[in-house]
């Protein structure tokens, strides 16, 4: 049966949406593939310059409107495109299963999650507050919160849906416009996003274009782009920064990690290598910045994690076709991607690692075709070695033991990412040490993965720039103005 058969069906309209209606690109359109079985999933569009200066044109004008339409006016709007992304679930599953190659299961919880995300910023507009300022009899001093105008945010291909749905809600609360860029690589969802907001907001509050490099690097650059925010990797963080600097245009960027976990000797370690497992993220092929995809284990204890994880590996994630609602590993997004982490696992044998498990594709025949990698671990690996220093993006996950606390601090803050980082211990004092120590923007204590609505995400170094998924978030996207009144 071919993947693309479902009770759903493919999106029709593939165009451009922008200013409330569908439009064909100027760029033309490529194909978009299943990554799992490369089947061809019909055209995309690809917005070149002239496209993105058209849907930015066409946000520049809603926010004329948009920007006094009162909050609440904004508030009730977001909550009805929740509801309708809630309501259409399962079909966006479908749709991020068959076109970025994760398991369907988890694309389910992305869209109700990108659903919370939404309700959440929808109950905080009124937080675009200022404040009053004392300055004596006579003198009113007072601020004000202000939108910026056209936004443009950019994301990642590991979850398409739940990022482009989640990300346009502060911008918008906030009183902004906004252009969406989904993933080149993965844009399905994106038009039935395109469908269902069509159904709620003013014509040019929300736009989502697709495209390749030339569409992000235009819409970075367009005079009427007053902020860029990108969910990506660090080398495309940095052009979207040196872009950014020729206008003095603030940015938010969440970028990749180099996450480390760390198992200490007095831990619950049936927890702590369920947490180890889990925290690679490996039901998505390792395609997450968060993954903590360097295990720290103390000396003690290294072996007998070792084996346990090797076990608990095999039980839990066996590579499958992501829309198989039993597959529990699906596959990464390219051959090019697929090259690279091949490369990875090719390098670390050569320079000595202990491959534990996994290092190659799955033997099983109807995978043959997808860019399919085991879940994969090393141990011995050391901070020389590329598995130590490079983010793989990929499963393939590094094991390093330690002996000595400080070594360890040392080595987990050798690498230039900073985004996540988990501990586990039963010692509260140790835990409370390593948390302030480690040079990483989010810290789990005997916990790993999750994000919670309201807990700031974001890294230190070059892991970002900003935090996401709470107040500050809104709040970025606005700029003070002072009012000075002399009363008499």
């Amino acid at each position: 049966m071919s993947a693309t058969e479902s009770e759903f069906e493919l999106p029709t309209n593939r165009g451009l949406f922008f200013g409330g209606e569908w439009r064909s690109p100027l760029g033309g359109y490529a194909m978009t593939v299943n990554p799992a079985t490369q089947e061809i999933l019909g055209p995309v569009s690809v917005a070149n310059r002239e496209d993105v200066d058209l849907a930015v044109q066409a946000a520049h004008t809603a926010f004329q409107s948009w920007k006094k339409t009162k909050p609440l006016e904004r508030a009730q709007l977001l909550v009805k495109l929740a509801s309708k992304v809630r309501a259409h679930a399962e079909e966006f599953a479908w749709l991020d299963s068959l076109n970025c190659g994760n398991p369907i299961k988890e694309m389910r919880r992305d869209a109700v999650i990108a659903a919370s995300q939404i309700e959440y910023f929808a109950g905080l507009v009124h937080e675009t507050k200022g404040d009053t300022v004392p300055m004596g009899d006579g003198i009113l001093n007072y601020t004000l919160r202000e939108p910026l105008g056209v936004v443009a945010r950019i994301v990642a291909y590991n979850h398409p849906l739940m990022f482009l749905a989640s990300k346009l809600a502060p911008v918008v609360a906030a009183g902004n416009t906004v252009i969406m860029k989904p993933p080149a690589q993965a844009p399905l969802s994106a038009y039935l996003l395109a469908e269902l907001v069509s159904e709620v907001f003013p014509p040019g509050v929300i736009n989502i274009i697709s495209g390749d490099r030339e569409c992000g690097e235009a819409l970075v650059a367009h005079p009427l782009v007053k902020k860029a925010a990108l969910i990506g990797s660090t080398q495309t963080g940095a052009a979207i920064l040196k872009g950014a600097a020729d206008k003095i245009m603030p940015v938010t960027l969440e970028l990749g990690g180099k996450n480390p976990l760390v198992i200490c000797e007095d831990a619950d370690l049936d927890k702590a290598i369920q947490g180890a497992v889990s925290g690679m993220n490996f039901l998505w092929a390792g395609q997450s910045c968060g993954s903590t995809s360097r295990l720290f284990v103390h000396r003690s204890v290294y072996e007998r994690v070792l084996s346990a994880m090797k076990e608990l590996i095999a039980a839990q994630h066996k590579c499958g076709i992501p829309t198989d609602p039993e597959t529990t590993m699906g596959c990464l997004i390219s051959e090019p991607q697929f090259n690279k982490v091949m490369a990875f696992i090719e390098d670390t044998k050569a320079e000595g690692a202990r491959l534990i498990c996994g290092g190659g594709r799955p033997a099983d025949p109807a995978l043959a075709k997808g860019w399919f990698v085991e879940a994969t671990v090393f141990a011995d690996v050391t901070p020389e070695m590329r598995l130590f220093r490079e983010e793989v993006f990929g499963p393939v996950l590094a094991v390093i033991p330690f002996d000595d606390e400080e070594v360890l601090l040392e080595q987990i803050n050798s690498v230039e990412y900073g985004l996540t980082a988990s501990i586990w211990t039963k010692d509260l004092a140790r835990a409370h040490r390593l948390a302030s120590r480690i040079e990483s923007g989010f810290v789990w204590v005997n916990y790993v993965s999750s994000h919670f609505i309201g807990a700031e995400f974001g890294g230190y170094k070059k892991s970002g720039m900003g935090r996401e998924e709470g107040l500050s978030e809104l709040l970025s996207y606005t700029q003070t103005k002072n009012v000075h009144v002399l009363l008499t």
